[in-house]
Order: structure tokens, then C-alpha cells, then sequence
């Protein structure tokens, strides 16, 4: 267990990292709002990501913190003291950026000793410090060679040891690993969870990338349009979204519309003349949708026993073998599709095929039809 760690993994009392405080933070560009009373706390050692579309708010909001962007209002504090007005250079935070910002002129270790000599460390010091960041993200053998002798990965994990050499209480990473293949950039995703065990410092992570998210977090909190719809963490924004937009950007999901009743405890919507029930109410009135997780849904044949469960029939539009199971997306009728996953093998569908969707009303999520879960994909 890591020392600044509790029994269960979460953040303890005696982490080397700062704890951040971000309260009613707005940012205009003109008449543009950019952020939006975006109000979070992050624990001191916590590995908090913020995740959402491009657009969102959730690098900006790494800026204001970085000091890279002043904001328009609010309060912000880091380790429990205003930064407000502060320059980037006095906060003593490390920054790790997509594009590396190494220097190519210097070696690797002279880039990895740059913020140190910034600081007045000089010597064995510097030189022990050096070498213990390097061997950290497991690069000591490459301390004498050029940036433009490195990989992609080799670069980050050297931009990385530069981050952390002078030991900041607290590290932001902004989309650091957008740039590599996917093999890469997971092993790097295990490689930072690691280091950040192994540290205890607070790391704030930006991406738009939800199961990189899912990955590393402690918590996420998810931004659209300069607001943030929901704080928890992995499973709980899967399996408990506060939104639509929540529900729709993690994980892949089913979204049914239809004409909406509601008779004493149970919600019913119709599609298609097909009736979908669960016992289940929208808190705060309105008009619901539901939403289900592919891996709660089952495809059957046409006629099949659904054993009294919501079925709806449909015809397969694409069917993707995965190598653990297949996944399916199903043509329902009233235009609308179906997600499916299956690891039976038994589920052997092919494009074209009728089929019915069958699934138990206790796994419906139902929520507020909200138009802001329109998601901007870029």
C-alpha cells in the first residue's frame, strides 16, 4: 500500500500532494463563456481526471490552475492558499503537455536537470535527482542521449521525469499521451498509475478519452459546455449517470425515446407499438428516456422465450467480432439503435437477421430527456 494511501487505495492524511479548491471558476472570451462557475475539490494525492469533449472546459480549467489563464472569476486555492493572481512560475507545479516541450538542443539529462537549475540545485544533489526521476519512468540508460534520438514514448516518459524532478505537490498532465499508438499508450497509462502510487502526489489529468479515464482515476469529473455534469468515480459515472450527457459519453449505451406514462410506481414508454416498462420514476419529473448498458441486454431469435422481460424486436445493422465476444448494433424500428455485447458463443448473428432485444426493467436508467447530451465528437 502506498504510504500516502488509506486501506482501500483512496488519498490518506499524510500525502505528499496538495489539495486543490476550485470555487465558482468562470472564464469569458467576449461574450463566450468558457467555463461557467466550474466549483471542484480535489483531494490532496488524489488522481482526479477531467473528461469530456473538445470544447468542454476541462483544459481550461487545467490552465487556470496552472496559471497559464487568469479567470474572469472565482476562488482557487492550492494547498489551502490562494493562487489567485500568482504567476505560473511560482506555483511549483509540474506540467506534462501532448507534445513534450523538450528542449532538442540539450541531452536528456540536462532536460531533466533544467527546472532543477531554475531552483539553485546544483551538483551531487541535482545529479541524484536526476537520476532518481529518470529511474523512475524507467529511462536511466538514456540520460546522455538527444531528444530527436528518442521514440514518441521514450519523449513523454522523459517529459514526465522533468515534471516530478523537483518534487511538486502537484503534477498536470494535458492529453500527454493523445499522440501515441494504442499499444503505447496503454502500457504508459500503467506506467503513470505507478508512478503516481509511488508518489503520492496529487495528479490532475485531462483527456477526452473515457476508458483512459476509467484507467487511472481515483475520481472523473465529466465537463460539457464549460460546466461539469458529474464528479464520481468510474463506476459510478457507468453505472449510476446523474445525466444523459453523462450516461452517453461514458461507455457505449442504448437510448430509448417514445410516448412516456407513468402509473403509480411503474414508468412505461411506447416505441414502436412495443411497450417498455420499469418500476422505476424520474425524480424530478420531466420528460424521461432510458438508457441501458449493452452488457444488459440479450439478443434472441425472433418468437423466443423472454422470460417476462422488455423485449423489442429489431434487425442486426453491424456485428463486430471482438476476439472476448461480439458486439452488435441492432436497427431498432423505430429508428433508434440497440448496443449489444455478448461473450456467449452461442451468439453467432449475422447482418441482416431479425432479432428481438430482451432485457429486465431493473436495468433500465431512467433520466431526464436533456437536449445537452448531444455530444460533440471531435
Amino acid at each position: 500500500m502506498n504510504p500516502g494511501q488509506d486501506s482501500r487505495g483512496n488519498p490518506g492524511q499524510d500525502s505528499r500532494g496538495a489539495a486543490i479548491d476550485l470555487r465558482s471558476i468562470s472564464k469569458a472570451y467576449g461574450s463566450f463563456k468558457a467555463l461557467d462557475g466550474v466549483s471542484l475539490h480535489i483531494k490532496a494525492g488524489e488522481f482526479m481526471t477531467l473528461l469530456g469533449p473538445s470544447g468542454s472546459g476541462k483544459t481550461t480549467t487545467l490552465n487556470v490552475v496552472a496559471g497559464f489563464t487568469e479567470a474572469s472569476s472565482g476562488a482557487l486555492e492550492v494547498g489551502g492558499k490562494s493562487v489567485v493572481g500568482v504567476p505560473a512560475h511560482k506555483r511549483n507545479i509540474g506540467v506534462v503537455f501532448q507534445h513534450y516541450a523538450l528542449f532538442p538542443h540539450m541531452t536528456v539529462s540536462r532536460n531533466v536537470a533544467y527546472p532543477l537549475a531554475l531552483r539553485g540545485v546544483a551538483g551531487a544533489e541535482r545529479e541524484r535527482r536526476v537520476r532518481q526521476a529518470l529511474d523512475m519512468v524507467k529511462m536511466a540508460d538514456f540520460g546522455h542521449r538527444f531528444p530527436s534520438e528518442l521514440s514518441g514514448g521514450q519523449q513523454q516518459r522523459v517529459a514526465l521525469a522533468r515534471a516530478i524532478v523537483f518534487d511538486p505537490p502537484l503534477l498536470l498532465m494535458d492529453e500527454p499521451l493523445g499522440a501515441l499508438d494504442k499499444k503505447l499508450r496503454e502500457w504508459l497509462q500503467l506506467e503513470i498509475k505507478r508512478i503516481h502510487r509511488e508518489l503520492g502526489t496529487t495528479f490532475v489529468y485531462v483527456t477526452h478519452d473515457q476508458e483512459e479515464a476509467l484507467v487511472l482515476s481515483d475520481r472523473i469529473a465529466v465537463f460539457n459546455r464549460g460546466r461539469i455534469e458529474q464528479i464520481g468515480t468510474g463506476r459510478e459515472l457507468y453505472d449510476e449517470p446523474a445525466t444523459l450527457f453523462v450516461g452517453k459519453f461514458i461507455g457505449d449505451s442504448t437510448v430509448l425515446r417514445g410516448a412516456a406514462a407513468i402509473s403509480g410506481g411503474e414508468t412505461a414508454i411506447e416505441i414502436a407499438g412495443q411497450k417498455v416498462a420499469t418500476a422505476k420514476r424520474l425524480a424530478n419529473g420531466g420528460s424521461p428516456v432510458m438508457l441501458l448498458r449493452p452488457e444488459k441486454l440479450t439478443l434472441a431469435r425472433r418468437g423466443a422465450d423472454g422470460d417476462g422481460r422488455n423485449r423489442l424486436t429489431g434487425r442486426i445493422g453491424e456485428a463486430i467480432y471482438l476476439g472476448s465476444g461480439s458486439k452488435y448494433e441492432v436497427d431498432l424500428a423505430d429508428g433508434s439503435k440497440a448496443i449489444v455485447r455478448s461473450t456467449l458463443e452461442a451468439d453467432n448473428f449475422a447482418i441482416g437477421d431479425e432479432v428481438e432485444v430482451l432485457f429486465a426493467g431493473a436495468d433500465v436508467k431512467l433520466l431526464a430527456d436533456d437536449d445537452k447530451a448531444d455530444l460533440t465528437l471531435t
